[in-house]
């Protein structure tokens, strides 16, 4: 990693941390006070489910559902603050706005609501942008999260009932498309240059093959 790509900031553990002590407080005060948030989800094709766009990704349904949730946010907020952190304000508000809407035309008659489609999200736009860069190390890192977090592929799909695999998709393409729009800013693999050593050069031929100089033997000396 060369230092005018990656570099620490306090936004790397800020970022993450205030997100996830915020939801985990939503979830608390539900419980104390015994009120229920889900009514503020995404409600696709309804002009107050327009309002989920900003509140789901902060609610969820029980406490299984948040703590599945809260390692790979954290994880992958980090990861973007630290090696996008030029964009990650507008990778991260604009994708979490748009995949919300996408959320809202697409989606199934329900509340959809949960961090998971910025997860989605931000896993996409990791893994996308280290293919459009070939920049390996940031795949390594999606592959990495993808596996911890179970089955996350196959959740962009309808295989569960239950679980918005609508909210899933969305961000999922949001993330792609942000990549790809934001695929020349960021880090990119570092390239190596070879310096030219003639004597070293001199002992193969034009075919590669070692065929040092022979020298010289003076017969009068």
């Amino acid at each position: 990693m060369s230092e005018h790509q990656f570099k620490y900031n306090s936004r790397v553990i800020s970022i993450p941390l205030v997100v996830i002590v915020l939801i985990w407080l939503v979830y608390i005060f539900e419980i104390k006070f015994g009120y229920n948030f889900n009514k503020y989800g995404v409600y696709p094709k309804s002009i107050k489910g327009l309002r989920g766009i900003i509140f789901a990704p902060f609610i969820h349904s029980n406490i299984k559902h948040l703590a599945s949730n809260t390692i790979p946010l954290a994880v992958m907020l980090g990861c973007l603050y630290y090696f996008y952190f030029k964009v990650a304000n507008k990778v991260l508000i604009l994708g979490m706005l748009i995949s919300g809407f996408l959320t809202w035309l697409i989606a199934r008659p329900s509340y959809h609501i949960g961090a998971s489609g910025v997860i989605y999200l931000l896993v996409s736009f990791i893994f996308f942008s280290g293919i459009f860069r070939k920049y390996y190390r940031l795949i390594a890192v999606s592959l990495t999260v993808v596996f911890l977090y179970g089955s996350m592929v196959w959740y962009i799909f309808p295989v569960e009932e239950r679980i918005s695999w609508e909210g899933h998709l969305s961000g999922f393409l949001t993330g792609f498309v942000f990549a790809f729009i934001f695929k020349n800013i960021g880090p990119k693999p570092e390239k190596y240059q070879f310096t030219k050593d003639e004597s070293f050069d001199s002992l193969f031929d034009e075919d590669g093959n070692y065929n040092p100089p022979i020298e010289e033997i003076d017969e009068n000396a």
